[in-house]
């Protein structure tokens, strides 16, 4: 089966680096069109849009700025006039204790609200309106295996944020459905990753490793294969559905 994403534009959030960068690599060898988002890391965006090819460009926006997220969405839209996807995969997963003081416990709930949902969010809503008018459009988000088995005590926040996700993805996936829109869901376990070092840092790796049923690390591009399939419409009646990708560590 070969897979081709030619003439597409796919809008990647957190597109710079992990998982992120492993997907716009996926969609551009496809053949994709890719809209590269970062916050910090713009001169790797770029690279990566160089790199990949095939027209594809890097957007820079906080995305913990509510108003940062519309901005993106219509800067990718004056450069290509549109988008056939989009993928939410942007995400902060912050160490916070439930002993923190209550002040800055809550200011880490609501940065990773802000960034893991409603950002998503926000951008979805964007994307349907525009997907209503071209009669079709795909989103797919990166959630979490913690929205279904729960996290450790310290990131609550992000098991509660990327929860919200999948239920956002299943009532996007039955409320559009008639309109040729469609949504889903992969939901990883541990991926080696930036943003997972924290938690290394916090436990070590051997937890992690102890816990999965395959003898190394999910890497980020065992994901990619599976985004670029559900980006390219091959599996649309699988629309609403979550796919787990965690090496087995948890099993629904």
């Amino acid at each position: 089966m070969t897979i081709d994403l030619s003439g597409r534009v796919v809008l990647v959030t957190g597109g710079s680096r992990g998982i992120g960068r492993a997907i716009c690599e996926g969609l551009g060898e496809a053949g994709a069109t890719v809209a590269v988002h970062c916050h910090r890391h713009r001169e790797a965006a770029e690279a990566l849009a160089e790199r990949i090819g095939n027209g594809s460009a890097a957007f820079a926006a906080d995305l913990g700025d509510a108003g940062e997220a519309g901005r993106l969405f219509s800067a990718v839209m004056e450069r290509y006039d549109g988008i056939a996807c989009l993928i939410n995969n942007a995400g902060v997963a912050l160490h916070s204790p439930v002993d923190l003081p209550a002040d800055r416990w809550l200011e880490d709930w609501r940065v990773t609200m802000r960034v893991n949902l409603e950002a998503a969010a926000l951008l979805s809503r964007l994307a349907l309106a525009h997907f209503m008018r071209l009669k079709g459009g795909r989103i797919i988000f990166i959630a979490s295996r913690a929205a279904f088995r729960g996290d450790t005590p310290d990131y609550l926040a992000y098991a509660a944020s990327k929860g919200g996700m999948v239920a956002l993805a299943r009532s996007i996936a039955r409320g559009f459905g008639r309109h040729e829109i469609k949504a889903f869901v992969v939901a990883p376990g541990f991926v080696r990753t930036d943003m997972a070092q924290d938690f290394f840092d916090a436990y070590g790796e051997q937890p992690v490793l102890d816990q999965i049923a395959l003898p190394k690390l999910t890497e980020p591009r065992d994901l990619a294969p599976l985004v670029v399939l559900l980006a390219s419409g091959l599996a649309d009646h699988a629309t609403g559905a979550t796919f787990d990708v965690n090496a087995a560590s948890y099993v629904r």
